[in-house]
């Protein structure tokens, strides 16, 4: 019985990404398919303001609970239809429910034999966040330079507290998340005209530079501990 608790999120996970799957929305999902339904979009938002929002946290959260490669053109698309402010807190909402939903899926019983296939990587950060979970996560989260799942699976099985991973995850996407809804509220031109937007800006020395340096001024209180017991 109580392995059949533990497997239930696991199956309900895969049924949905199976549903979802043969729906054909991940297909839907690309930047011609927004650049052809961005005014219908645009005007189902005006008339249904509240319903599109709750629609779009929803779409947000199943992506990332299953991992669909979507989620840039997802919060472009929310900063084209809702603007870059209100675009970034309700991507940032989706992302964190979404990521929750794998956090607790992968305490599962499935956690541990896929903390293994994760390997070294998966390993290390495992270490590193179950000694100071949320000043690492809030790090990786601000510059994601490893894959989402692997985070998530690496401090579900961390023993890291739900609330801190929760708290890190939402304030750490915020940044990088408004980067990307910034982007979304000024391409509609691009996008009608059939073309992809240019994401290259993201990478310059201007957009990645405050985030490096959000993501050292988190792991102060780690450098701060470590200095603390070398001097002990």
């Amino acid at each position: 019985m109580i392995l059949l608790r533990r497997l239930l999120p696991v199956v309900l996970l895969a049924a949905t990404f199976a549903a979802i799957w043969r729906s054909g929305l991940p297909d839907q999902l690309t930047w011609s398919g927004l650049g052809r339904n961005q005014a219908l979009l645009t005007a189902w938002v005006v008339a249904h303001p509240l319903l599109s929002r709750i629609g779009y946290v929803g779409i947000y959260t199943l992506s990332t609970a299953l991992s669909l490669p979507q989620a840039v053109l997802l919060t472009i698309a929310g900063g084209l239809l809702f603007g870059a402010i209100v675009g970034t807190a309700l991507a940032a909402v989706g992302a964190t429910a979404g990521a929750t939903i794998l956090f607790l899926v992968a305490r599962s019983a499935l956690g541990e034999p896929l903390s293994r296939r994760g390997g070294e990587t998966v390993a290390n950060l495992r270490g590193a966040l179950h000694r100071d979970g949320f000043s690492y996560l809030l790090a990786i989260r601000l510059l994601p330079v490893f894959p989402f799942w692997v985070v998530n699976l690496a401090a579900s099985v961390s023993g890291m507290r739900l609330r801190s991973y929760v708290f890190a995850t939402l304030i750490g996407v915020i940044p990088g998340t408004f980067v990307f809804a910034s982007l979304g509220s000024g391409v509609g031109d691009v996008l009608a005209a059939g073309r992809t937007p240019d994401l290259s800006i993201v990478f310059t020395l201007p957009v990645l530079g405050p985030l490096v340096a959000l993501a050292l001024l988190s792991l102060i209180p780690v450098a701060w501990k470590k200095w603390k017991a070398s001097n002990a």
